[in-house]
């Protein structure tokens, strides 16, 4: 490769050194996807990039659900947001729980490209699991008892579990997944479209299960995002200015680990659109 890659100790993910992204050329981008497809999980060290740059790398990944929104703590004046019924602050902190992106949209994330450009002092790293590793490592009973189930996604259950109520009106926060639409039913169970491998979507916004009562559904549901979710599955990134990742939604959970919000942490997050052929999901 015209780059390096080493791996982590998780059972994915690689650090990548020694690429521009701002400027890297149409060649190593084809091994880079490559390398993605592979890891699942990039982190690039010290790329420092603007907006814009952030922005053209990940629109070569596909088409954009969004081109940005900046995920953070801190208000357009400078000051911090510290009150628990910011509506910011309830995404932030939902955001700490397992979960994929886009789930409880039509048609579920490819993935993402997320950038740090202030860090608290300590916590706020974010943590990956994967849901394919987690899928190959279940016994064969588990493996029976779910290849047939679905569960429905959304983000005012996943919010109102996490006990956090969204103002309708004059909220700062732009509502994006909090509208009034049915929820997706989606197979606990899917084969990736550009890897072939078996994978599970679960996570936070999962709930009520067709076929299973309240809690048998909360039950199974949160004994597979246990099982996924532990060593040598996970990998959590300690965050520093510059810092660029990028990562495949399709199997991949993610978290944001607690910080002490009297400290700024602010981050830049543009979301790559799931192809509809693969990745949408109806209603039941």
């Amino acid at each position: 490769m015209t780059f390096e890659v080493e791996p982590l100790e998780a059972c994915f993910g690689a650090e990548v050194r020694g690429v521009k992204l701002a400027s890297i050329d149409d060649g190593a981008f084809a091994e880079l996807y490559d390398a993605w497809l592979q890891y699942a999980l990039l982190i690039f060290p010290g790329q420092h990039l603007t907006n814009d740059e952030q922005i053209a790398f990940a629109k070569r990944f596909g088409e954009m659900e969004f081109d940005m929104i900046e995920l953070s703590n801190v208000r357009e004046d400078g000051s911090l947001r510290l009150g628990d019924d910011d509506d910011m602050v309830k995404i932030l902190r939902g955001n700490m729980g397992w979960h994929h992106d886009s789930t409880y949209m039509p048609v579920q994330a490819k993935g993402a490209v997320f950038t740090a450009h202030v860090v608290p002092s300590s916590g706020g790293e974010t943590a990956w699991a994967d849901a394919s590793a987690a899928y190959e490592a279940l016994d064969e009973g588990m493996r029976q008892r779910i290849a047939h189930l679905s569960a429905y996604h959304s983000l005012h259950y996943s919010q109102m579990k996490a006990g956090h109520t969204h103002k309708k009106k004059d909220s700062e926060y732009f509502g994006y997944g909090l509208d009034d639409r049915d929820p997706p039913l989606r197979p606990l169970v899917k084969v990736h479209p550009e890897t072939g491998r078996p994978t599970m979507t679960i996570g936070r916004h999962a709930y009520g299960i067709p076929g299973l009562s309240e809690a048998e559904s909360e039950s199974l549901l949160q004994e597979l995002v246990d099982f996924t979710c532990q060593p040598p599955r996970t990998h959590r990134h300690g965050w520093t200015p510059g810092d660029v990742v990028l990562w495949d939604n399709r199997c991949l959970l993610h978290q944001a680990c607690p910080w002490d919000m009297r400290e700024a942490r602010v981050m830049y997050h543009s979301r790559i659109a799931g192809d509809p052929e693969s990745e949408f999901a109806g209603t039941a």
